[in-house]
Order: C-alpha cells, then structure tokens, then sequence
C-alpha cells in the first residue's frame, strides 16, 4: 500500500486518464465540489476523496480499476450514499467510483421470474416497473426511494418484509463484477441453482472489499393473492414488544411486522398528519399476505393477539389507498427526524425477539445516562432495532456522548445473544465489534478470504475487518494516516 501521494506529475496523468474513461465532465477533483462525498448517512466519520468518476458502462469500472492498480491508488464503489455505517467512506482518500449513472433495467423476463439490473438501479424504480406484472422484487428497505440495488447487495439490505420473505441474498441470483484487480467476471446467473460454490452468495454482503458490481441478476416473487394490513396501538413499548413475541410463538409469520415508538409517532404526525394518536406508546405495523381465507383467518388472530396483549385498537387498512397511507408513514419515519433534531445516528443491532423488552429498556436506560432522546423505528419481527440516536453534530461533546451510548447499545446486544447489524454492515462504525463477535481463528480465515479477491486491499481499504490488531476509528487512525492524500 502507498505511503506517500503521487508525485505532481504522476497526479496529473493519472486524472488525465481517469477524465479520458469517463469525459472530464464525469471527473470530480475540485475540493468545493469533493466535499459532497466526505461522507454517507452515517455523519459522524467523513473523509474527502481525491476524486470521483462516474462510469457508465462495466468498461468503464474496469478501466477504472485498472488505472488504480497501475498508480497504486486505492479505490471504493459508491451508491446512493445512503449507508449508515461509514461502508462508503473514503479512507484514506483515492478514488470514489460512483455508480449511479449505470441505473438501467436491462430486463424483466416474468416468464423465468427474473430481472437483470445495473447498480445504480433505485430500489423502488424496479417496484414501479414490475407494477402489473403480478411479480414484484421483494427486498424493500426503508431507504428503498433513495437506495440502489448495487449498495443493497454490497450490505445484504433487508426490511420490513423480511421477515417472511428473506434478505437481499435471498433474491439474489447472479452477479457481473469488477475484481480488483480489473477483471470482469460473472457470478451466477439466471438459472436457480448454479453448480460450484456459492460465489454470489459471497458476494452480497461484502461491502465492497471483494469488487464492484456491475450488473445484478434479481429474483422476482409472485404478487400475494391478498393483504390484510393493521396498525396496532398501544399504551407502552413493553406491551408492544410482549406482542410481537405472542404473534410468532402463535406460529404466525407476517409478511412484515414493524415498530414505531411515541417520538417516532410525534414526528410523522407533526410531519404528514396520518392521524396517529399522539399519546401512543407504540404502534406496531402489521402486514399478512397470502390466500384470501388464509390472510382473512391470520388476521383475525393477529387482532386477539394484540387485544390479549394490551392493544387499545387495531386499525385495519379497508382500502389498497389506506394500505398504501400506513405503508408511507413507515417508510418516511426518518424523513420526519428532521423534526426532532439538526442530526441523528441511528444503530442497527439484532437481539432474539424474546430479548426486545431487555433491549429497549435498556436503550431508554442509556439515553437517560448520556442525556440523550433516543427514539425506535425498526423490523420487530426478526429482532433488528434500530434505536436512532438524536445529537446535533455541531458540538463534539454530543457527538462523544453519543459514540458511547451507540457502543453501550451494541455491546448490549452481542450480551444478549445477537449482533451488531442486520442490514447496515460494519463499515468502519463498527469494526471495533468484530473480535467481540468472532475470535482471531475466525478474523484471521475472513482476512485470508478477502486476500483471495482482494490481495493488494486497494479495494475498499480499512473496511469491515480490524487490521494488525487496531480498531473501529483508532485502526482507521492506524492504519490510513499516510493515505489521506493518496492523489
């Protein structure tokens, strides 16, 4: 790895190259212009890239990718920026390579249930393709107006409907990459089942560090026959969260099953006036699908349930319209932050759905330790909390207090029997939590794996795995301190 920037001269060949592959008007160098990408969702961390390149075509990556080996330079793949966990920023500078150019729907074979994407494919675009086809691509995460397919695979996204249906490995059958050495590959493919290891399924989730994706092969699900879709409301969480556990161990598995606590409730009804009673402990979403007798027959289990279980009312969507409203509260939650403070942080921990009361008590009881409003949106179903910290950037003591409280969450949750992410990925947030999670047999096996697709670690450096014994921001610290100016 680099120690040092390129020389002047060698700078300015390698962006003259770059600006050749791209056209200089897909070439971004100038730091009024950088700053833009010194960071994704997760606002805590940023760095600048040196530059970043919009490629249009798999070509063009590989061209990419190549000039970066031959400079030495590292490099990272870029979507939407909707990441949560610092997985696109740019350690250490080097080259962003923003895919969100490459975002067409090459095509929807129904007849074989499948579709192929580029990355730059926003999530919900694809949803609106499929619209009458009776098919629809399954994964939807909450971020799915804004997020593309690409970044989806790079943190095996999930979301409220995955609880039945699965996460995006799930659904994901084939893929074209960029190695980082250059070479362009195929994972997969159309086919269900392709002989051989399952490389693809290696490859969702690896956050960028194996190579970039350039094309992506989707499984499509047919249309459930019919929804029943409720809103539970309830005095407390505790009751909320003694529901949810009742749903399942009553061997019901809803399509989707997803809570909202009071703070969450406020913001949407100051924000879009969906009618919420304000005075709500929680409410919990709750979708079945299915045959119609079925879904009619779960449904009317699922309102017992919450009744037994403290609910004050179960609203029942009447209307593909009312169906779609209670849908739009979930998915513009955090939208409606913005109303409750000037940033926010949210955490992305697993605990088993027994343990949630223990969980959100206990992330109550941190938020009053660190003298901070934390509010809860997340997919109750599977256990995956997501507690969204509120904090105001602008003051670094806030921000400490807050980085104390999110690891006292997480460690909390590794206590508990679960992990420290369900779909945001470890990016560089979290890699402080990987030898609590695995020991060194089995961090030392993932280094190995990553040296097999990524041998120089110019891809997506300083990501994922701790390095030479550093971690979360002191391993960044460690081990990216010469590479800030890799240009």
């Amino acid at each position: 790895m680099p120690q040092a920037p390129l020389e002047p001269a060698a700078r300015s060949h390698f962006l003259d190259a770059l600006a050749e592959v791209v056209g200089a008007e897909h070439c971004i160098s100038s730091p009024d212009e950088l700053i833009v990408y010194e960071c994704d969702g997760y606002v805590v961390e940023k760095r600048t890239p040196d530059v970043v390149v919009f490629p249009t075509s798999t070509d063009q990556v590989a061209q990419i990718v190549r000039l970066c080996n031959q400079y030495d330079v590292p490099f990272l793949p870029r979507g939407a920026g909707t990441s949560l966990a610092g997985g696109t920023l740019p350690v250490g500078g080097g080259v962003m390579i923003c895919l969100t150019r490459m975002r067409q729907i090459l095509e929807v074979n129904v007849r074989d249930r499948y579709a192929v994407v580029e990355p730059g494919v926003v999530n919900v675009h694809l949803t609106q393709r499929l619209k009458g086809s009776g098919f629809h691509y399954a994964p939807d995460p909450s971020s799915q107006g804004a997020c593309t397919i690409g970044g989806n695979v790079a943190t095996n996204s999930g979301g409220p409907h995955t609880l039945k249906y699965g996460v995006t490995v799930n659904h994901v059958l084939g893929l074209e990459v960029v190695l980082p050495d250059g070479t362009v590959t195929q994972l997969g493919g159309p086919c269900q089942d392709s002989p051989g290891f399952d490389l693809t399924g290696l490859f969702v989730g690896s956050e960028g560090t194996f190579g970039l994706a350039t094309k992506v092969w989707v499984r499509l699900t047919r249309d459930p026959a019919a929804y029943r879709t409720m809103l539970g409301v309830f005095d407390t969480v505790r009751a909320t969260t003694e529901a949810i556990s009742a749903i399942i161990a009553a061997g019901i598995i809803p399509a989707a099953l997803e809570m909202m606590d009071q703070g969450i409730v406020v913001a949407l009804e100051e924000a879009f006036h969906f009618g919420f009673p304000l005075d709500a402990g929680a409410v919990l979403l709750i979708e079945v699908d299915g045959l119609d007798v079925a879904a009619e027959e779960e449904a009317a289990k699922i309102v017992t349930i919450c009744r037994q279980n403290g609910a004050r009312e179960v609203r029942m969507a009447n209307s593909p319209e009312e169906r779609a409203l209670l849908w739009k509260c979930r998915k513009q939650a955090f939208g409606a932050i913005g109303r409750l403070s000037p940033s926010y942080c949210t955490q992305d921990g697993v605990v088993p759905r027994t343990k949630l009361p223990e969980i959100l008590d206990f992330i109550t009881q941190s938020g009053e330790r660190h003298n901070l409003r934390i509010v809860n949106v997340f997919h109750a179903g599977d256990g995956n909390i997501h507690p969204i910290l509120l904090f105001d950037e602008r003051d670094s003591e806030q921000t400490q207090r807050v980085l104390a409280a999110g690891n006292e969450i997480l460690a909390k949750c590794i206590e508990l029997g679960g992990s420290v992410t369900g779909e945001h990925g470890i990016g560089v947030e979290k890699i402080s939590f990987m030898d609590q999670l695995f020991n060194e047999a089995d961090l030392d096996v993932m280094n190995e794996l990553r040296t097999v697709f990524n041998p120089r670690q110019l891809c997506s450096p300083n990501k994922m795995l701790p390095t030479a014994g550093a971690c979360g921001m002191e391993h960044i610290e460690q081990t990216a301190p010469n590479r800030r100016a890799a240009l």
